[in-house]
């Protein structure tokens, strides 16, 4: 049985790490390079980098902050924000990335998905599901959240399976910095749709919160804000993932 994997993501404005709610409110938290490396060494198993800016200006992700990240930590880094097309993909991964997460540009060219995985395989294209409670279901968001699509989050979680996504970033709009706990119904109703892993996204305050993820059909859970602030610690998370029976990298070193 595969690890159930803790990955940290740091939203990058400029080369500084920012996080808001619901992506409004965006704060300063600090130095990304400096965080990754405090993070690896407190166990956590990946960082994602996502240029939040990179899509509403149009741009593939600066990838300064990328490089200098790879030449810091060892984990594996997923490396996003503007991925247009093969080529951008490619300096990603040139840069340090072991996986490219697909944003805004895949919604609106779907095909993107498809080429990156037949240029680098699936296991390095992680389509990215941003999504938000609407009538009867949730609908696909763009641009951090602010571009309504019409597109209902289920039918393109499949899609993104279907064009060769091997692995979903799937973040609930609503929840994200709330600290209310991940949406489980959007979790499990994706889980019932695909059969590749999903990184469950947005609303994580407790070491429950985490849990919970993984019973709602996650494999892996992204932490943020609850993680900058210290309100929690890798270390605790993994202790209450290894205590409700997942398995955790290193659970020796963490329960001990």
């Amino acid at each position: 049985m595969p690890s159930a994997r803790l990955i940290v993501c740091l939203d990058v404005r400029g080369a500084r790490t920012v996080k808001g709610t619901r992506f409004e409110g965006l704060r300063d938290v600090g130095d990304p390079v400096e965080m990754a490396a405090a993070y690896e060494a407190e166990g956590i198993d990946e960082v994602v980098i996502l240029d939040i800016a990179a899509s509403s200006e149009g741009r593939g992700p600066s990838l300064e902050v990328a490089t200098r990240a790879a030449e810091t930590v060892f984990v594996p880094l997923i490396i996003g924000g503007g991925i247009r097309s093969v080529d951008e993909a490619r300096d990603a991964l040139n840069a340090g990335a072991d996986k490219v997460c697909l944003t805004s540009p895949a919604v609106a060219r779907p095909a993107l998905i498809g080429e990156v995985a037949e240029r680098f395989g699936a296991q390095c294209a992680v389509a990215n599901v941003d999504a938000a409670r609407a009538e009867g279901g949730w609908e696909v968001r763009t641009h951090m959240a602010t571009g309504r699509t019409g597109r209902d989050a289920i039918a393109w979680a499949a899609e993104c399976v279907e064009r060769g996504a091997g692995e979903l970033l799937v973040t609930s709009v609503d929840a994200d910095g709330t600290r209310g706990g991940y949406d489980l119904e959007l979790l499990s109703a994706i889980r019932a749709a695909v059969d590749v892993p999903i990184i469950a996204s947005g609303g994580a305050g407790t070491s429950e919160h985490v849990v919970a993820a993984f019973a709602a059909g996650a494999d892996a859970a992204l932490l943020a804000g609850a993680l900058h602030d210290g309100t929690l610690r890798v270390r605790d998370v993994k202790v209450a993932m290894a205590a409700a029976g997942l398995r955790v990298r290193s659970t020796e070193e963490v329960a001990a």
